[in-house]
């Protein structure tokens, strides 16, 4: 009886954020939304190569989606400080719906052409831009408890890949019976879901202290505050690296679903979603960790493990073993994403916290579409296979580098640790 009540607990534990009204309204309301953006994604790299036949252009769509976000996140970084995160929320949320649909119109009606996703890509990069800094400095304004916070960054975690492995595979049978089409306004319906969720919280609005500075000098003061303290600034360049160098596979992975696995869309669904595994596995152990302590090292194993399983990948012509690896990778990719944000979260003051997630934006996002570039010039010349093993090889390289400066940043932060009381048997990041 006492185990069976321990389980229990445990289990509690891990979904503790949902106790929490306003972040369980977010949580239903996203998780129909992101089911229907998974679709979106899926889809939309299939149709770029059905039509065209490119990797180059694979990687082009990739970059023109993904380059507003290096652009312009630190500029929704300052907004998300200074303005109502929730009613801004709304608003790109919406925007993102309207695109979803106008894309559905042009692959429904028979009119889409590259140029056409291209421009959308671009539309949907600048809407994404301001939503991932604004919506993950949201979080803590959906709880009465911030010490919640941690499991509330790691069940949206559980959210997205969760989402991520349904997503994939319902947009792989429906591109084979229908066509792509039918994604992208499947994708522009979930959006309602959010939407209403949204308006239905009941949000305590935050004074927002400006010290009268100007718009500039808030984005300087973020800027200086990010890359001036050495464990911020640590864990975003292993975070930009393994996005620039590691994360544009995805890019790839119709070219390995028809050409080296010799499958279709539904291989493709299937790889994605069998890194969607991986992924949620990843969250759901974050979720259940009762403390940040000892998140670094995790970082830095989790670097480790996805590049790794990029190398093995690239050199696997069996379906079921990538599928495998495919796990593993999409394990890696979301416990070092998700721990760095936790931490990023934790240690950032209040008052910056829209500016410190809009360079964690810059670093996971931004950076992926100088990577889809380089990843499709590299394929088209060397291989995707090459290319691939290159980037493991890279991705494994940052996390032995980040290893020999782990001591060295526990120092700084035990400081910051202490002050909020989650030191443990001497133990930090």
């Amino acid at each position: 009886m006492e185990r069976y009540y321990k389980k229990l607990n445990r289990v509690n534990d891990t979904f503790r954020a949902l106790r929490h009204r306003n972040y369980r309204l977010f949580f239903i309301g996203q998780g129909i939304s992101l089911i229907g953006t998974w679709m979106q994604q899926i889809a939309l790299n299939w149709l770029v190569y059905r039509i065209s036949n490119s990797v180059l252009l694979l990687g082009i769509v990739g970059f023109a989606s993904r380059i507003p976000t290096f652009l312009l996140a630190p500029v929704a970084g300052v907004v998300a400080d200074r303005w109502n995160r929730h009613h801004l929320v709304i608003l790109i949320q919406t925007l993102a719906m309207v695109q979803a649909f106008i894309l559905a119109f042009l692959v429904l009606t028979h009119v889409v052409t590259i140029w056409h996703i291209i421009l959308l890509g671009l539309l949907l990069g600048c809407v994404n831009s301001f939503d991932i800094p604004v919506r993950q400095s949201f979080v803590v304004d959906m709880l009465e408890k911030e010490e919640d916070l941690g499991n509330a960054i790691a069940l949206n975690s559980s959210l997205v890949n969760g989402a991520r492995l349904l997503g994939p595979s319902v947009a792989g049978i429906l591109i084979a019976a229908v066509g792509e089409g039918m994604c992208f306004l499947i994708n522009g319906l979930s959006y309602i879901a959010v939407i209403v969720a949204l308006f239905a919280m009941r949000i305590t609005a935050k004074q927002i202290k400006r010290n009268g500075s100007n718009f500039l000098q808030n984005l300087r003061e973020g800027f200086s505050y990010t890359f001036g303290f050495a464990p911020i600034r640590n864990i975003l360049l292993l975070l930009a690296l393994v996005s620039l160098l590691g994360m544009p596979y995805v890019t790839l992975m119709p070219v390995f679903a028809r050409d080296i696995l010799h499958g279709g869309a539904h291989t493709f669904g299937f790889l994605m979603g069998a890194a969607g595994i991986g992924a949620l596995i990843g969250a759901v152990y974050l979720a259940s960790r009762r403390s940040v302590v000892g998140l670094g090292w995790i970082i830095t194993m989790a670097a480790g493990v996805f590049g790794i399983g990029l190398i093995a990948f690239s050199l696997s012509k069996v379906i079921w073993l990538s599928l495998l690896l495919m796990v593993f990778t999409g394990f890696g990719m979301m416990v070092q994403m998700a721990a760095s944000n936790t931490v990023l979260q934790t240690i950032a003051d209040d008052a910056k916290r829209g500016r410190v997630m809009s360079f964690y934006t810059v670093a996971f996002v931004g950076m992926t579409p100088f990577g889809s570039l380089l990843a499709g010039w590299l394929a088209s010349r060397l291989g995707a296979k090459e290319t691939v093993l290159i980037s493991g090889i890279c991705c494994l390289l940052g996390a032995v580098v980040f290893l020999g400066r782990l001591q060295a940043l526990r120092e700084m932060l035990s400081p910051i640790y202490e002050k909020k009381g989650i030191m443990l048997k001497g133990k930090i990041f």
